[in-house]
């Protein structure tokens, strides 16, 4: 674990993951920025509708806070959204680095594919989470308890996630991945962890689904030489 990070961090400076980082830097921004502006003429709408004076600037200000509310909430599952769309040039850099024979082998799944997985991804991180909204709530009065939930929860499935991003390229059957190319239960959650972690730290969490994708090839592809 702790060489697949060092490695992973190390690869950052790479011109091909620079590239990529910063596509999915831009896509991640302007998605949120989209919603913002999508939330701003709803708003004015509104405002227009109930006839309140001064709606413009309300909804202005109204749709920022929205969108940094929402960069704030839901950052982690846009984050991984967009990642999948580029997961395959991510492994694919750090197959060619490292494992160059699994990289000649691979079968890049394509962009329509990642899209399908990436919408899979989300789908299950809104419903998992709304399912433990209830335990999130009774969990208030810990004071600590929350977070500690939340990053299990998330945990657990980034690591499902991250694993079937590798594994995407090399199987043929895209809807059994987990069974072909499945790295053990709990290196599976700490890789998780350590990407839902780095997902909510400022700034780091621009650079984490990059670092947590190539984490997860040294990973799996490190399991598979054993």
């Amino acid at each position: 674990m702790i060489q697949a990070f060092t490695r992973s961090l190390a690869q950052l400076t790479d011109r091909s993951i620079l590239t990529i980082l910063l596509k999915v830097i831009l896509l991640t921004i302007l998605l949120f920025l989209l919603f913002g502006v999508a939330a701003y003429f709803g708003l004015v709408w509104l405002f227009a509708w109930l006839d309140w004076a001064g709606g413009g600037f309300a909804a202005a200000t109204a749709a920022a806070i929205i969108a940094i509310i929402t960069g704030l909430l839901l950052f982690r599952i846009v984050a991984i959204f967009v990642l999948n769309i580029f997961s395959d040039d991510i492994v694919d850099a750090v197959e060619r680095r490292y494992y160059p024979q699994r990289a000649e082998t691979a079968k890049p799944p394509g962009y329509a594919v990642g899209m399908k997985m990436g919408l899979a991804s989300t789908g299950r991180a809104l419903g998992y989470n709304i399912l433990a909204a209830p335990l999130y709530v009774l969990l208030l009065v810990t004071g600590i308890g929350v977070p500690i939930a939340f990053f299990v929860v998330n945990g657990l499935l980034l690591g499902r996630d991250l694993q079937d991003m590798v594994a995407s390229r090399h199987v043929t059957d895209h809807r059994n991945l987990a069974a072909e190319w499945s790295l053990p239960k709990v290196q599976r959650f700490i890789l998780g962890l350590i990407a839902a972690l780095l997902l909510a730290i400022p700034f780091v969490n621009f650079l984490a689904p990059v670092l947590a994708a190539a984490m997860a090839t040294h990973l799996v592809h490190g399991r598979r030489k054993t």
